[in-house]
């Protein structure tokens, strides 16, 4: 039975609550893809998943997506033949789009259980945590994972309680400006961002990763309670 490792942990009634569950992925990137694949391996009944990028040479380093052999690729594509190769039972619905004002409302209208934000464009990080609260649906957001070494030092904090994190003190003052009201869980690193010498953010395979399972473990254990 391809769950029994979980079920000696969660019982039957666990496994049939997750399989209930219908869970938001916004972003299949270093984070998201790892999240959501950690989600497919709980048991999760029906993932949506959200992304307008194709595979390219520069996501192999980190991506759960990124191979030679999907090099130009959907990346929702390859996640839904990736979550039932895992579990055929899983529900699987994707957006090969943005997540922007265009295409929110259809995305949006989908009975969700948990909404999990890997979005990279801050504008829409913002968006979709006011969405969320509007709409009482829980979120846990991905906050800066590029430039970092240390998966130790990430942590699961309301976004009030983050420091090191240039993404996360931009989104607080957004919502603080705007007087936007209530608990906002993220996933951030305590690690002070690395200096270089280009724009381009740079990116190890191993804080990505360690993000987007520790926010499929929130959800998960959000789950449980």
């Amino acid at each position: 039975m391809k769950f029994e490792r979980l079920e000696i942990l969660v019982g039957q009634k666990g496994l049939d609550l997750l399989a209930s569950k219908t869970v938001l992925v916004l972003g299949i990137g270093g984070v998201g893809g790892h999240c959501t694949m950690a989600l497919a391996r709980s048991g999760i009944g029906t993932i949506i998943v959200v992304d307008e990028d194709v595979v390219e040479l520069s996501n192999i380093n980190r991506q759960m997506v990124a191979l030679h052999s999907t090099l130009g690729k959907s990346k929702v594509d390859i996640i839904k033949e990736r979550i039932q190769d895992v579990n055929p039972n899983c529900n699987v619905i994707t957006y090969h789009q943005f997540y922007d004002h265009s295409s929110k409302e259809e995305i949006l209208n989908h009975k969700i259980d948990f909404i999990c934000d890997c979005i990279d464009t801050i504008t829409y990080k913002i968006d979709v945590i006011k969405d969320s609260l509007k709409m009482e649906i829980p979120i846990i957001s991905s906050m800066g994972a590029g430039n970092k070494y240390h998966p130790e030092l990430l942590q699961i904090s309301d976004i009030t309680k983050t420091f090191n994190d240039p993404v996360s003190k931009v989104i607080r003052t957004v919502l603080r400006r705007e007087r936007v009201k209530g608990k906002v869980p993220v996933v951030f690193s305590t690690e002070a961002p690395q200096k270089t010498e280009t724009t381009v953010i740079g990116s190890t395979s191993f804080v990505p990763s360690s993000a987007g399972i520790l926010m499929a473990s929130y959800v998960v254990n959000k789950f449980l309670e």
